[in-house]
């Protein structure tokens, strides 16, 4: 008789009429797990991203004012050369990591041997590069700004690369090993945040954008000297080339193919900037950039939700539990494009605001920043194509679409600069990007037979179009950053209660209670409750 007010309590929890007990257990304990795990590393590096966003606008926005537009605009095509060798640096080691870290998780020698091939694979090739940068840098400069400042800054920042590169591979460790917090403080914050500061010191003291260059290799070189010890430390992995021969066969087996897949992202969706910088002018670069920075915060749910996607994605393809990741896959996708759509409305109703805040010269990039949204806009609506890929095992197939596309993009990018300036560098870089995620989930679902895609995607869809129209509303009463606020506001009220009215799915709720379970405990205990 005791029991009976227990059992009472629990039935009057749980009403049959949908309960939220009752809507949990429909969903399998292994999605809800896989679930939950992605969704707390979403959380956790939505954070991290846009702190790491914060602080990138802010070491922008002191170049752009204190170098001013010509000379940001040499900062500006040597920095995204830079970033686009960093892409290439680590030789595919990053996706490696990914890969076969989690699989070892029971043999420590060859975890090890992992870590020591991707280090010294990075190492190597940060040497080539930085060798490479410093013989081409003057042959760049002619062929693009024309500037005197150029070769000094791009060769300074050869010598970064490969730098970044081993913070790179130190931050892929611990995202391996499930550690989201190590990760988004490494290559999150500590990276820009080392920039950041080198900036602001060689603008204190009145340097050069060749100085300004030299002051963020020498911040970054700290940050690479600390990550390497710190991050064997943290996850127990301990880089070692004694077993690597053993590894490396299957290791390059899987990190080659995704380093010509990079190389060829490189000319599909980063030739705009290279373009940009050798058919247009140096000021012209400098807004096109400024337009790159603010499109990145738009980028920051699929960045999220993928910080913790791969090696979950690895766990259940390994143990052949693909019904599960297909309806993982799809959840996530559709929270990536949930989160995404009123970043893509703020970003459209109000761009030219905010690229004023950067100077009047950058408003100019508004009309290339809308085409450009369209882009991420496909891109994160089919979530993490180019990573289930890679954990399904299919990166020669990547590979080869790369490469297909990358030769296409190349020539009608350049047709679209020729004739339409910066409009036509984000045309040809939002075409690439959608065609690109448009065939990889036809390839997922060729292979291995994932789809995302349901009714459920209407919902979001239709609550940002509500947002959208609040925000236009509001432009048309306020006007200057007053009118960003409060619009941003309203069109955010507007699109929760509208994602309300329509309803969401259970797993969405489910992911949503759940966390707010978990971080609502972790408070109470931080404050002793």
């Amino acid at each position: 008789m005791a029991s009976a007010p227990d059992d009472a309590g629990r039935r009057a929890e749980s009403p049959e009429s949908g309960a939220p007990a009752e809507r949990d257990a429909a969903i399998p304990d292994d999605e809800r797990e896989a679930l939950e795990t992605i969704a707390h590393g979403a959380v956790l590096t939505s954070g991290g991203v846009a702190g790491q966003r914060a602080l990138i606008a802010a070491t922008e926005f002191a170049l752009a004012r204190g170098l001013g537009p010509t000379a940001y605009g040499v900062y500006a095509l040597a920095w995204r050369i830079a970033q686009l060798l960093s892409r290439l640096v680590t030789f595919g080691s990053v996706p490696a990591i990914q890969r076969y870290l989690p699989e070892y998780g029971d043999d420590p020698e060859r975890q090890g041997a992992v870590a020591g091939l991707a280090y010294a694979t990075t190492v190597g090739f940060g040497v080539a590069i930085a060798a490479g940068v410093w013989l081409a840098a003057p042959v760049i400069n002619a062929r693009t700004v024309t500037e005197p400042g150029f070769p000094g800054t791009m060769r300074a920042f050869g010598g970064l690369v490969g730098l970044l590169g081993v913070v790179m591979v130190a931050s892929a460790l611990l995202r391996a090993v499930g550690s989201a917090r190590g990760e988004i403080l490494f290559n999150k914050l500590l990276r820009p945040g080392a920039r950041l500061v080198g900036v602001l010191g060689a603008l204190a003291l009145g340097y050069s954008v060749v100085g300004v260059a030299g002051a963020i290799v020498a911040a970054t070189a700290s940050l690479a000297a600390v990550a390497v010890p710190l991050t064997a430390s943290v996850t127990g992995v301990r880089p070692s080339l004694r077993s690597a021969r053993a590894e490396a066969r299957r290791f390059y087996d899987h990190a080659a193919p995704v380093a010509m897949s990079s190389l060829g992202k490189v000319f599909q969706n980063r030739v705009d900037v290279l373009l940009v910088g050798a058919l247009l002018t140096a000021t012209a670069a400098g807004v096109y950039n400024v337009v790159l920075v603010v499109i990145a915060v738009a980028w920051i749910p699929l960045l999220s939700f993928n910080q913790l996607l791969p090696p979950v994605a690895s766990e259940l393809y390994a143990s052949d539990r693909t019904a599960t990741l297909n309806a993982v896959y799809g959840s996530v996708t559709r929270q990536i494009v949930t989160a995404v759509v009123p970043i893509l409305a703020v970003l459209t109703v109000y761009g030219r605001e905010i690229l004023g805040l950067f100077g009047d010269a950058y408003v100019a990039g508004y009309v290339p920043l809308v085409v450009y949204l369209g882009g991420v806009f496909v891109g994160s609506a089919v979530g993490a194509t180019g990573w289930l890929l890679m954990m399904t095992d299919h990166q020669y197939a990547r590979m080869a679409l790369d490469w297909l596309l990358a030769v296409l993009n190349v020539g009608l990018t350049y047709a679209f600069v020729v004739r339409y300036g910066l409009v036509g560098a984000a045309l040809g870089t939002s075409l690439a990007i959608a065609v690109q995620n448009g065939i990889q989930v036809l390839l997922l679902r060729r292979f291995e037979g994932l789809w995302p895609f349901d009714r459920s995607f209407l919902i979001p869809l239709a609550a940002g179009a509500v947002a959208l129209g609040a925000m236009y509303g509001v432009r048309t009463l306020l006007t200057g950053p007053s009118a960003v606020l409060a619009g941003s506001a309203v069109g955010l009220a507007a699109y929760v209660g509208s994602l309300r009215l329509l309803g969401v799915d259970p797993r969405d709720r489910f992911v949503a209670r759940r966390l707010a379970r978990r971080y609502r405990a972790a408070l109470a205990k931080r404050l002793g409750r």
